[in-house]
């Protein structure tokens, strides 16, 4: 006969050793990933607890809300009026926030975390939202 400490449960030690396997599959994967791909999962984890649409789920003409880091922040002159344009990525795709007669604003500086929302269309094969809503989110 088995003998079973009454202090664990029946069937308590197949558990812990999946969750060792789990824990062990978890850090391989971890220590095999590279730096970018580890970045990308926890923007990714962070983009859906502020209720934001991942960027590669956007559709074109129609109103979304984004949430990432701006990884660039360039003035651009689009028919000779200043354009802020920053690059936002949630750890799955890229948007061009772009800001029309807007030369620079307080807060939207490279590392900064960013929640936009606004209507989202494409210009040469990139998804592109003007002057959208914005909030900022922690510190770069």
């Amino acid at each position: 006969m088995d003998e079973v400490s009454a202090s664990t449960p029946p069937g308590a030690e197949p558990r812990e050793r999946e969750r060792g396997k789990g824990g062990l599959r978890r850090f391989l994967r971890r220590m095999a990933s590279s730096k970018a791909e580890l970045e990308a999962e926890e923007l990714q984890k962070t983009t859906g607890d502020e209720g934001a649409t991942p960027i590669t789920e956007c559709g074109t003409r129609k109103r979304h809300c984004v949430a990432g880091t701006l990884r660039t922040v360039t003035l651009r002159p689009r028919g000779g009026a200043p354009a802020l344009e920053a690059e936002l990525y949630d750890g799955t795709d890229v948007i061009n926030l772009v800001w029309l007669g807007r030369r620079k604003i307080a807060g939207i500086d490279p590392g900064r975390r960013l929640r936009a929302e606004g209507l989202v269309s494409e210009q040469d094969g990139r998804k592109v939202m003007f002057n959208p809503r914005y909030e900022l989110r922690g510190g770069a």
